[in-house]
């Protein structure tokens, strides 16, 4: 089996052991594939904070399988229901930007709120994690299936030649459950044999292009090209991109978007040189609380380590090197936010719409307000 493919998945149960749950620690690929195991919710916490885990959908599944973990916990001073709130509330504070994380913390303490009873709890809540990772499967499967019509399109125009694809940071089955948002219409392709190419940017600082998307592009044997993040521009600007797809943390009800620092730049060169730039995104990643994405998305500020040091092999050695003189002061923004005039289109699982209010709203209309 492939380490992504059908039957991959990036956080489980213990085989054996259903009291604790398994992930894969992401700062360690892909030099090395290595379990880590949650025992307790405060592990979680960790792994969402230190970003062992990331990408917002499954920021969001981990909050959840924290919460049973906390669910689980035996104390004689606190019940298992505000010990459950307790750690939501810390959990809700690891990672600012992404909405998938609030969203699962609201979904499982409501399963809390509707409990009549602790001797259950745990059970429920186990439930609601597992249902929420099998949702998020079946919505990049959707996503996946809607975005492969772009590349189809594409295929046919260039009549048989590659289709060029860039991304930016990793929207894949590592940020998901399975499958990814962003690259699930290049499996899909992948796998109806349409000769599909992507551009991997390295997405510094923390380097998800070339950490993991790559890692995970040559699993599934999908041709692909390591790039400096400077370098979309030329490609672009040289015929050499068809399209750009990549994945968004956080949506506006108005269709702006907030994703790895670097992307604005991908959609301003995209615009200039008429190159479709689309996003890939589980319904579940809007915000439909807020409508200004530069106003209203918080954006994280992390770590001026993730800028100043690289992780990397050197012959049999893994290695943290410094590559910045001690006197410098560093500024580490995680995010950028694109507004939606620059947006080709939203893929969803529910389909393809238009980066907008009312687009979205068609697809979506359980979320219209009352003066809609």
């Amino acid at each position: 089996m492939r380490k992504t493919g059908h039957e991959f998945r990036t956080i489980w149960q213990k085989p054996g052991n259903p009291e604790i749950v398994q992930i894969i620690d992401q700062r360690r690929l892909p030099h090395e594939y290595v379990v880590h195991d949650l025992s307790r919710w405060q592990d979680g916490a960790e792994a969402i904070s230190r970003m062992l885990v990331r990408g917002a959908p499954l920021i969001g599944a981990t909050a959840a399988w924290s919460l049973y973990l906390a669910a689980l916990e035996k104390s004689a001073a606190d019940s298992p229901k505000t010990r459950v709130r307790q750690a939501a509330a810390v959990i809700r504070e690891t990672r600012p930007t992404a909405v998938n994380l609030g969203w699962a913390i609201e979904r499982v303490l409501k399963v809390v709120a509707q409990s009549a009873d602790d001797l259950h709890l745990a059970a429920r809540l186990e439930k609601e994690a597992h249902a929420i990772c099998a949702e998020d499967i079946e919505i990049s499967r959707s996503i996946g299936n809607h975005g492969l019509g772009i590349i189809e399109q594409l295929a046919e125009h260039k009549r048989g030649a590659p289709v060029n694809v860039l991304t930016h940071c990793n929207a894949g089955a590592l940020a998901t459950i399975n499958y990814g948002t962003a690259t699930a219409p290049i499996y899909f392709a992948h796998a109806r044999d349409i000769d599909v190419h992507v551009w991997v940017d390295e997405t510094r600082p923390r380097n998800q292009g070339s950490q993991l998307t790559a890692w995970e592009l040559a699993e599934n044997n999908v041709p692909h090209t390591l790039i400096v993040d400077n370098a979309g521009g030329h490609l672009m600007q040289h015929g050499l991109v068809d399209v750009v797809i990549t994945g968004t943390d956080r949506t506006t009800r108005t269709g702006d978007v907030a994703n790895k620092i670097g992307t604005y730049l991908k959609a301003l060169a995209a615009h200039d040189n008429k190159i479709p730039f689309y996003v890939a995104l589980p319904s579940t990643t809007i915000d439909w609380s807020i409508r200004d994405g530069l106003v209203e998305i918080p954006i994280e500020e992390r770590a001026p380590e993730e800028v100043s040091q690289v992780y990397g092999r050197a012959g049999d050695s893994l290695l943290t090197v410094n590559t910045v003189a001690s006197k410098t002061g560093i500024s580490n923004f995680a995010f950028d936010v694109t507004p939606s005039r620059l947006v080709t289109g939203l893929i969803t699982e529910r389909g393809i719409c238009a980066a907008s209010e009312e687009a979205l709203l068609e697809l979506f209309p359980e979320f219209r307000k009352p003066a809609d």
